[in-house]
């Protein structure tokens, strides 16, 4: 018996929960409350369609929908993002966790933009549909998103400007 083409993108749909909720156990039950919509409502996918954008687009949905019921503040969510492979240097070890913090400060607009060009490798049209936001949208979020992500991990995110005074 073949298995079910959403199974297929059950760890792409784990990964990406894991890094946009920030936090192991919201991203267990987005993964479920997306698996079990995505289940319910597999009618609905317009077959020869990327079945992975439309993935992506309902645990986007049901993110949003689960931070609104619990009214918290998506800023300051961490925990853990995706498993990377690691050297065995305490150096790389210590870069990873800067790229963790770093990526943990970014507003959840610009995380989930990086996360789906980057990690996912999705095309900025795919994102697009996903999202439900334009193309030119993905890029200039995408844009944004890299250059905040360099501010921080090269410290100048949090640099206080100083008047000069002569």
């Amino acid at each position: 018996m073949d298995e079910h083409p959403i199974i297929t993108h059950i760890p792409r749909l784990r990964r990406y929960a894991r890094a946009l909720a920030n936090d192991r156990y919201l991203a267990d039950d987005l993964i479920q409350d997306t698996l079990e919509r995505a289940w319910n409502k597999y009618h609905l996918w317009r077959q020869g369609s990327d079945l992975r954008a439309w993935l992506f687009a309902i645990m986007h949905n049901v993110f949003v929908n689960q931070m609104r019921g619990r009214r918290m503040d998506l800023e300051i969510l961490t925990d853990e993002l995706p498993i990377v492979a690691v050297r065995d240097t305490q150096s790389d070890g210590l870069e990873l966790a800067d790229l963790r913090r770093a990526l943990s400060r970014l507003s959840v607009e610009h995380r989930e933009i990086l996360l789906l060009v980057s990690v996912e490798q999705m095309k900025y049209e795919e994102v697009g549909d996903a999202l439900g936001i334009p193309v030119g949208t993905v890029m200039s979020r995408l844009s944004r998103a890299r250059e905040r992500l360099r501010q921080h991990l090269d410290g100048g995110a949090n640099a206080v400007s100083l008047k000069v005074i002569k």
